[in-house]
């Protein structure tokens, strides 16, 4: 539903005459792409942006500090859900961003941590966010409830909250170096590994997974794809990290920063 936002960035760009020029005078075709998470259950779901709101957005666009946590499509993103069905609440994440610079090069990674699994920080393997035990006096760590439920004798009978698409994590890393569509696509893919590292599980039944690279073609480099793609990948984990630590509890979805055990 939040897809609707994506045509008010259409009519921005066209406005201005940004889009590929398809050989008609005066006319430019945006080529804009769009995602969004499943946040219904959390607050009023009939509260969602429209094309209007991709409008004001790209108009209200900045160099100035970004907000993270609870904003934007941050507000209504979770973690650590997959486990709901079986008393373990999950946490409340959000939105964050963070950028790296070498010389004249920079990389910028933007991400919304919506998932089913736990969020980890790669740096120490600890779990920062994700699951919570039923008796809130800690982390589940998914990974190793889920061996402790899939031994049980009567493994049969315990069902996941892994409905398809129902968590999504949102990953945008974009340079300034130039990169072919091609080229872009493979620093996509190795960036999408930096998000399981941060990530456990990742890319279950119930995540709808999304990464997108992008260049604003502004400097060459001889820094290749393998570089770049790797600094990338460590970009978005660590942002992912970010994702949680900035954001603030809700009713039902406790937040990092409030945790007391």
């Amino acid at each position: 539903m939040g897809l609707a936002a994506v045509p008010g960035a259409v009519r921005y760009l066209e406005e201005r005459k940004v889009g590929f020029d398809w050989g008609i005078p005066d006319v430019r075709i945006p080529i804009v792409v769009g995602a969004v998470i499943d946040d219904l259950a959390l607050g009023d779901g009939r509260i969602r942006p429209d094309a209007d709101a991709g409008y004001r957005a790209c108009k209200a666009a900045s160099s100035v500090q970004l907000e993270e946590g609870d904003v934007g499509a941050g507000a209504g993103a979770t973690v650590g859900k997959m486990l709901k069905n079986q008393g373990y609440k999950g946490m409340k994440s959000g939105l964050a961003t963070s950028s790296l610079r070498l010389g004249d090069v920079v990389i910028g990674a933007l991400v919304v941590a919506n998932a089913a699994g736990d969020i980890l920080d790669r740096r120490t393997g600890k779990i920062v966010a994700g699951a919570l035990r039923p008796d809130g006096k800690g982390f589940a760590n998914l990974s190793e409830t889920l061996k402790k439920l899939a031994s049980r004798a009567d493994s049969s009978s315990f069902t996941l909250s892994d409905e398809p698409l129902r968590s999504t994590t949102l990953v945008v890393v974009a340079t300034n170096i130039s990169f072919t569509k091609t080229e872009l696509t493979k620093i996509a893919m190795m960036t999408s590994t930096g998000a399981a590292r941060a990530i456990n599980p990742y890319h279950t039944n119930g995540d709808g997974d999304s990464t997108f690279a992008v260049s604003t073609n502004k400097i060459h480099s001889d820094l290749g794809i393998s570089i770049i793609g790797a600094l990338a990948a460590d970009l978005v984990s660590e942002t992912l990290v970010r994702a949680v630590i900035w954001s603030k509890t809700v009713e039902g979805w406790l937040a990092s920063r409030d945790m007391q055990f």
